[in-house]
């Protein structure tokens, strides 16, 4: 059987090519950030908590204003988290799986 290296010569370069931009981003993010937040990553006006918790439970009508906000404000966010969450597992357990006998995996 031939290596993964020698049926795909460009995948190196790729994954190179790949992490470079990722540490690109995070550096990039690192040095500039948002210009909004103090050093800190507080806000230096907290008006989005001030409205959470003065609308939360006539918008939402949950009592509880941490489950408004998670549920309700960030609902998709939530989903999102969710979604990757379950793919990791699903990953984990494939990458992990018994294989029956006799049963081959492909390269």
């Amino acid at each position: 059987m031939s290596s993964p290296h020698a049926r795909y010569p460009f995948l190196k370069g790729l994954v190179l090519l790949i992490l470079a931009a990722m540490g690109w981003a995070v550096g990039h993010e690192l040095r500039f950030g948002e210009p909004g937040l103090t050093r800190t990553g507080r806000p230096e006006v907290p008006r989005t908590d001030e409205y959470y918790l003065a609308h939360a439970q006539e918008e939402t009508g949950a009592n509880n204003a941490v489950t408004s906000i998670v549920f309700d404000y960030r609902g998709f966010d939530t989903l999102g988290e969710a979604t990757v969450l379950v793919c990791a597992v699903m990953g984990v357990g494939l990458a992990l799986r018994r294989r029956k006998d006799g049963e081959e995996c492909d390269e």
